[in-house]
């Protein structure tokens, strides 16, 4: 089977004398994970080592040498009771990892935080200011991260002239681990800087919602692989199914029935974009097998990293305070899997050889560093609604920015999908503002003093 696999050429014979199973096995293997499907694909894997289902299992091997000991040293001190038992210099930190500082509470509770600026604290002219820079913020942090994901993933580096190859990048694990180092830095500075409320989680629940929001993102740069960028931004615009499905699993939420209504437009919309992309023939807008099977990996991952924060949010803490407990964890998994891979250095030795890569490198990990930095902030001043549709204006934004930089291809009917998705996105932030104004217009319950 190995030998099949590293064959980088998909019509490759086999050998004179193969095993019954290989004949049995071949076929269905090309299918999942060769790159039989497209000619994009046969230009991506070079042998066994870069098919992407061995890639995730070599990773989450990595990862798995880590969380194995962590939770039976969490077990260990839960057993003894470290908790009343435990002194000496390192006691704090494995209290604090193991245990946490304080119970389950509101976010707000005993928390210094100003009301959020609303039109009438201030003239207009100062709101309007602050929402264009919210906005332009926001979108020229996410465009610009769009646009160098593409790049990096798709393009090479070093070619000299139109006729040469070029060599690519495929280790997408050094990229989260690039875009996580900085987001570490930046958020452990805003704590350090600014004050926070007192940390009551134990730190090790954040490694859950770091692990999903790990394999959420390699989901996402090695989709790019297999799948053209509006595709991608398609499917993240309806990760929204996905979430309410983990609600109603993991937290047992209830929904409206126009939550399902737009919903079910999202599918419709998504569905009639990938069907004409299948059909197209421009090699631009071919969506394979296993570009499929990863997105749907990056809807499940991400969809369980939202619904474990916002599970976590039941402790006392700030947004910034989740950013850096999740990019601590983040970074401990990505570089201890790179370290044991050796991939950490041939990344870094792949920078060293194209620095065009190194600054696209760095550059994404500031955008996605200072786009977090900006959903606070927008988010603090303006409310949810005005941010999501920002970031749903940011996503049709970006599909038209990819389609004129790298020329993919939409059919009128995936254009219309693309129309079905955000407008179906549109209707559930207006469904939602309407249904919080009523919530705040109606009576309010009389509340008699005793």
């Amino acid at each position: 089977m190995l030998m099949f696999l590293s064959c980088s050429d998909p019509y490759c014979t086999p050998p004179p004398h193969p095993h019954y199973p290989f004949r049995i096995w071949s076929p269905l293997l090309s299918l999942l994970f060769s790159p039989n499907v497209s000619a994009q694909e046969t230009s991506v894997l070079g042998g066994w080592h870069d098919v992407w289902f061995f890639r995730f299992l070599v990773n989450m091997l990595g990862y798995s040498t880590i969380i194995i000991p962590g939770y039976l040293l969490i077990r260990y001190f839960r057993r003894i009771n470290y908790v009343e038992t435990g002194s000496g210099v390192c006691a704090p930190v494995i209290k604090a990892c193991v245990f946490g500082g304080e119970s389950k509470t509101s976010l707000l509770d005993d928390l210094p935080t100003s009301p959020r600026n609303e039109m009438d604290s201030g003239s207009v002219v100062k709101q309007g200011i602050k929402l264009i820079f919210c906005a332009a913020g926001l979108q020229a942090s996410y465009l610009t991260w769009g646009v160098l994901q593409e790049r990096v993933m798709t393009r090479s580096y070093g070619a000299t002239s139109a006729d040469e190859e070029g060599e690519k990048f495929t280790d997408s694990q050094f990229l989260v681990f690039m875009n996580r180092i900085l987001a570490l830095t930046v958020s452990g500075l805003w704590c350090f800087l600014l004050k926070q409320p007192r940390h009551g989680a134990p730190m090790y629940k954040y490694s859950f919602a770091s692990l999903s929001n790990i394999m959420s993102s390699w989901c996402q740069y090695e989709a790019l692989k297999y799948i053209s960028f509006p595709t991608q931004v398609l499917a993240k615009a309806s990760k929204v199914i996905p979430v309410m499905l983990m609600g109603k699993v993991i937290s047992h939420k209830s929904y409206e029935y126009w939550e399902y209504f737009t919903a079910l437009m999202i599918s419709v919309g998504v569905s009639m974009f990938l069907l004409s992309s299948a059909a197209g023939k421009h090699p631009s807008t071919v969506t394979t097998f296993s570009g499929i099977i990863i997105l749907m990996g990056y809807i499940v991952f991400d969809s369980f990293t939202s619904n474990w924060q916002d599970n976590l949010f039941k402790y006392k803490m700030s947004s910034v305070q989740m950013m850096f407990g999740v990019n601590m964890f983040s970074c401990l998994f990505t570089v201890g899997s790179l370290l044991e891979q050796g991939a950490f250095f041939d990344s870094l030795a792949f920078m060293t050889r194209h620095s065009e890569f190194a600054f696209h490198a760095v550059l994404l990990s500031v955008c996605s560093a200072c786009g977090q930095l900006f959903i606070f902030y927008t988010i603090n001043q303006f409310g949810a609604a005005v941010f999501t549709i920002i970031m749903t204006l940011r996503q049709a934004f970006a599909i038209l920015l990819s389609c004129f930089l790298y020329g993919h291809a939409i059919s009128v009917v995936g254009g219309f999908g693309v129309a079905v998705v955000f407008l179906a996105l549109f209707l559930r932030v207006y469904a939602r503002s309407r249904m919080k104004s009523a919530k705040r217009s109606g009576p309010q319950p009389r509340v008699e003093k005793v």
